[in-house]
């Protein structure tokens, strides 16, 4: 990194300012014109299809408004805390996920590895279910809606035994799921024949990714003021459809019932912990790559404590605009909210489907629907494959930061990706899906555990080992065992990176001490923000003051990230300038 020449008047080896430090380097990376984008841009990533099927329906399954006890306690110990973290560690190296590591600690890079192994999946399938959603979308545009009438070829000869009650509607949904857009086979040992239409529906989603995020933060920080906020539109007018549906009351106290007995139940606390782990982003790389475009003085505190709220205050409502529909549909039909409620994907399409075929103007509900899952999916999936991106043009810079070669590497990164996702298309997709998700719970968690800077998660990580039981699909169909191989290798090829980097880069013990410090290209002297420490004139001069363990002074070089970029928040942008001495040579 080039770095400033002090100013006039200023002590020998100040630095005039972080915007001078990093000049160079911001104007090759890019920064956000505006705080929006940045706002926007995070918004968009953690506010996904998570917050529409999953907390409603864990919030119902684990004791109503009790599973809020569990879920703010971790919000607060985990979640809060590792969302600032990573924000910081990005704005304050401005690097990606990797390279961020590389600087701060380069004994720990593998977790940045670890985290764009993970990258590597979401950015393969996570995108599926946008191909979903553009085929449920595609179909809603008919006179009768595909899931509404049994006069399809695909139907099942015997739907019409079940009877005209939601059993019935519920049925065709199911079949309209699984026969017209997955065509499920028999079992994961049968491949089947790529569905032709999910395939074009995914190149489609491809496309759309690719130009929203071509040009960089230009042109991602312009396409996210419709993509993050029009969801919030769509979201609004299905909650006042949905409470003005007879029933949505009682679909509303189903949602929210306490049962304060469920806390006993140690799953409930396992849901909550994912749940903040998986919404939030954690460990992901994703909120790394985009602090790293901020400017270095932007109160990163301040904007991660509203990103996180607007996060949960966001799953919240969204309960409310899905039991006030299931509880329509529920009493329509006559049946308890717990026969039409369902987790997941089959919350998403088949259950809400099913219930828009019965309000007036289905169509329209319908498409509203599929456009809000949409646009939740697709900033969140072009948001991961930025991070890629950042990553991978931070580690080559002399190789990509050239012009029109980033381009060419996000298209060659949509082309590799576009074609592993035609094996998710198949008729074999839905089984590779789910035998991945319980074996990828395990390596989200490999980042947070390796760093042991809180508790939390490291207890839902060895009580999702403890309690972890064998996948079924549709609670019938038992997986192979090499079918639980192949997820458990997805899975450690992740956490491997951690311990595989530090043997691999670092086996000397001479190696691993100098590599277990900052790298003298950051831009601060950590130890002048530690209580106690003196502050040094040199970035290497802090390796000294630090515990002796490799992982003590990470997680303490890491506390001292944080406490410097929230007293930056708090000086105001200029406050810096009082005490120039504490900057590093």
């Amino acid at each position: 990194m080039t770095r400033a020449v002090a100013k006039e008047g200023e002590p020998n080896g100040a630095i005039a300012a972080p915007e001078e430090i990093k000049k160079e380097e911001m104007e090759d990376r890019g920064q956000w014109s505006s705080k929006m984008e940045f706002v926007l841009s995070v918004a968009g990533e953690i506010i996904g299809l998570g917050n529409v099927w999953r907390f409603p329906y864990l919030c119902y399954k684990n004791g109503g408004g009790a599973f809020l006890i569990p879920y703010l306690i971790f919000l607060f110990t985990c979640g809060i805390p590792l969302f600032f973290l990573e924000t910081a560690l990005g704005q304050y190296t401005s690097q990606g996920g990797v390279t961020a590591w590389r600087k701060i600690c380069p004994i720990f890079e593998g977790i940045g590895y670890a985290s764009q192994v993970i990258e590597c999946y979401l950015n393969i399938y996570y995108i599926i279910i946008l191909s979903w959603a553009l085929f449920y979308l595609f179909s809603s545009f008919t006179a009768v809606l595909p899931w509404a009438s049994c006069n399809n070829p695909w139907n099942s000869g015997t739907l019409s035994l079940v009877g005209s009650g939601v059993l019935m509607l519920l049925s065709l949904s199911l079949d309209t799921g699984r026969k017209r857009v997955l065509g499920l086979t028999d079992g994961i040992h049968k491949l089947g024949t790529v569905r032709w239409e999910l395939a074009l529906c995914l190149l489609l989603a491809w496309i759309i990714c690719y130009f929203c995020i071509w040009k960089g933060v230009k042109s991602t920080g312009k396409v996210v003021y419709f993509t993050a906020t029009f969801p919030y539109v769509m979201l609004i007018i299905l909650l006042v459809r949905g409470v003005t549906l007879p029933g949505a009351a009682e679909g509303i106290i189903f949602y929210l019932k306490p049962d304060i007995s469920r806390l006993a139940d140690p799953q409930v606390w396992m849901d909550a912990g994912t749940q903040i782990l998986f919404s939030y982003a954690i460990c992901q790389g994703c909120l790394t790559a985009l602090g790293s475009y901020n400017k270095y003085t932007n109160n990163c505190y301040r904007d991660c404590i509203m990103l996180c709220f607007l996060n949960s205050a966001t799953s919240f409502i969204a309960g409310f605009a899905i039991f006030s529909v299931l509880g329509f549909m529920a009493r329509e039909q006559g049946v308890p909210i717990a026969e039409v409620a369902e987790s997941g994907p089959g919350l998403a399409f088949i259950a809400y489907p099913t219930a828009v075929t019965m309000m007036p103007v289905s169509q329209l509900w319908s498409c509203l629907f599929f456009l809000m899952l949409i646009f939740l999916g697709l900033d969140s999936q072009f948001v991961c494959v930025e991070s890629m991106v950042t990553a991978l043009i931070d580690m080559f810079p002399g190789v990509f930061r050239k012009k029109g070669r980033r381009e060419l590497l996000i298209l060659a990164i949509a082309v590799i990706c576009y074609l592993l996702g035609l094996l998710l298309v198949t008729e074999l997709m839905q089984n590779i899906t789910l035998i991945a998700t319980q074996p990828m719970l395990a390596a989200h968690f490999a980042a947070p555990f390796a760093l042991s800077v809180f508790s939390a998660p490291q207890a839902v990580f060895l009580f999702s080992l403890i309690k972890y039981t064998p996948l079924k699909y549709n609670n019938s169909y038992v997986y192979p065992p090499w079918g639980y191989v192949v997820g458990w290798l997805m899975a450690l090829s992740s956490m491997v990176c951690i311990p595989l980097y530090m043997y691999v880069s670092h086996f000397s013990c001479e190696k691993a001490r100098g590599a277990s410090g900052p790298s003298p290209e950051c831009p601060v002297a950590l130890a002048g923000n530690l209580e106690g420490l003196e502050s040094p004139s040199t970035a290497s001069r802090l390796i000294i003051k630090c515990p002796e363990s490799p992982m003590r002074r990470c997680t303490t070089m890491l506390s001292a990230i944080c406490r410097h970029m929230q007293g930056i928040s708090n000086t105001g942008s200029t406050g810096w300038q009082r005490n120039p001495s504490a900057w590093a040579t």
